[in-house]
């Protein structure tokens, strides 16, 4: 992983575990002591941080905490979830064979990380799996706005992962996907995608609680 993504993970776990509060603005001089780094990894870092909404930009002033309320977070996960399900509807329908072998690889590769705990790992074939049925879509326009929102999200579907069995529960998921993508079964896909996501923010405020538990 790039420097600045580490960071960037680092940065959001002090976030949701309480070291930062809405608000908050991230020095660069100082982001750049406590990780003995120069500033541009930080300035990338804090840049991923502002395209998911997790911090906002202000001219001459600099990037500020800005914490999403429960409410918007649930609507952005209740869009997402409608977004995979349109982006599975057509894949099922338009997806190569090319395209199928990729995902299943990717399941492969999330398999090895369920079985060492690697939910960082975990997350990053997630990714890519589902970049790759954004993009067998078939429409350039509806794949843009679900990398969009996913950038948008990442941060919170990537730490509820950590939540004691959503590893396994995921892969399960992604199989099923898989093989309702291989048969075209598109609405199968499609409400498979949609439940995929949405859990994940149900999950996600379980999260919320345990991280803000442990910070006490």
């Amino acid at each position: 992983m790039r420097r600045a993504d580490i960071i960037a993970d680092t940065l959001e776990e002090l976030v949701f575990t309480g070291d930062f509060s809405d608000g908050d603005r991230l020095d660069e001089i100082r982001l750049a002591r406590q990780f003995n780094v120069s500033r541009t990894p930080i300035r990338e870092a804090l840049q991923r941080l502002v395209a998911s909404g997790l911090a906002v930009q202000i001219p001459n002033r600099g990037v500020f905490i800005r914490q999403p309320g429960p409410v918007e977070l649930m609507e952005m996960f209740e869009t997402m979830a409608e977004i995979e399900g349109v982006c599975g509807r057509l894949a099922a329908q338009r997806i190569s064979e090319r395209a199928l072998s990729d995902l299943e690889a990717a399941n492969l590769r999330c398999t090895a990380a369920v079985g060492i705990g690697d939910t960082d790992g975990y997350y990053r074939e997630n990714e890519h799996f589902h970049h790759v049925i954004y993009h067998e879509a078939g429409n350039a326009f509806l794949e843009q706005e679900a990398l969009r929102l996913h950038r948008r999200l990442k941060p919170f579907r990537r730490l509820q992962l950590r939540l004691r069995g959503r590893m396994a529960q995921s892969m399960s998921e992604h199989e099923a996907i898989v093989a309702a993508l291989r048969a075209g079964q598109a609405e199968l896909v499609a409400n498979t995608l949609r439940g995929h996501v949405a859990i994940q923010g149900e999950k996600f405020h379980l999260l919320m609680a345990s991280l803000r538990r442990a910070a006490e």
